[in-house]
């Protein structure tokens, strides 16, 4: 079975957006917005932070109270969106109850939007137009074109229905030629779709969710999820995905968790910082890919 690891990809897509920066006349800037002291969120913004300072990248990290209001969240969104020196924006999810997401994406610049996920990110992306992409289903397409599995005419099936994974991933697939099926909560006989799958895709949250008998023999899985199921012996949080272990049996190609899907999120939102910084400045925005293909 081959390990679909993420971190050699997420590297290649760093090593290609240094080479990009220094040709550029100017250094990108990322800003990124955290409300509250939720501990992931935390540790999200810091590697997300870290890595674009690592590879060059201007960042800073604007952090506001637990009690933040919505009214004062979009003010800061709107200066930042008038502010030439800012390339980027990513407002950290999930906010504190009393801010509605929907209103920071609606908010959000979409010439800024790193994360790829305002209306009209979507809307372009669907559409079929060059747009910022959201950042897990292009790592996603990243890390299956460095490991040469092919999409076009593929039967894939994707287990999840949200914004931010399932219906963006839809839409790049249907992009590159696959047959496409999203499976969700009110799917009936579960397995049985997801059996049809040559490309199977998991982002449910629940561990061992995906058995051995939900995969077809030979199929490409690719497992989003990151589920902590208790402590070791020394304390850190046990990781594993939605699939069981057993379904390593049974695949072809399988992501590991941790270190499949999750290095490259962070890459993509880099690799879109780049892509927003070019585009805003009268440029192509594409970033040379090694393999040829630019992800647009």
């Amino acid at each position: 079975m081959l390990e679909l690891a993420g971190p050699p990809v997420a590297e290649a897509v760093y090593e290609e957006l240094k080479a990009k920066l220094t040709h550029l006349p100017y250094v990108p800037h990322l800003r990124v917005v955290r409300v509250g002291e939720d501990p992931a969120s935390v540790s999200y913004v810091r590697l997300k932070d870290r890595q674009a300072r690592k590879i060059g990248l201007s960042s800073q990290v604007d952090v506001f109270p637990e009690d933040t209001s919505e009214a004062t969240l979009l003010e800061h969104i709107a200066r930042l969106n008038a502010d030439d020196g800012v390339d980027g924006i990513l407002v950290q999810f999930p906010t504190p109850k009393q801010i509605r997401q929907q209103a920071v994406l609606e908010a959000i610049d979409p010439a800024k939007d790193v994360d790829g996920l305002t209306p009209v990110s979507a809307g372009r992306l669907w559409s079929g137009q060059e747009a910022l992409e959201s950042c897990t289903p292009a790592g996603i397409m990243r890390l299956l074109r460095h490991y040469s599995i092919t999409v076009a005419g593929k039967e894939v099936v994707i287990v999840n229905r949200s914004n931010l994974v399932g219906k963006p991933l839809a839409a790049m697939m249907l992009r590159e030629n696959a047959t496409v099926t999203i499976a969700h909560s009110r799917t009936r006989n579960m397995a049985e779709v997801t059996r049809r799958a040559e490309i199977l895709v998991t982002a449910v949250g629940r561990a061992g969710f995906i058995t051995p008998e939900m995969v077809r023999p030979g199929a490409v899985v690719i497992d989003v999820s990151v589920n902590r199921v208790g402590r070791n012996e020394q304390g850190r949080d046990i990781l594993v995905g939605d699939c069981a272990p057993e379904v390593a049996r049974v695949a072809s190609a399988l992501t590991p968790v941790p270190g499949g899907v999750g290095p490259m999120t962070v890459a993509m939102l880099l690799f879109n910082t780049v892509k927003a910084a070019m585009r805003r400045r009268g440029e192509s925005g594409t970033v040379p890919i090694t393999t040829g293909s630019p992800v647009e």
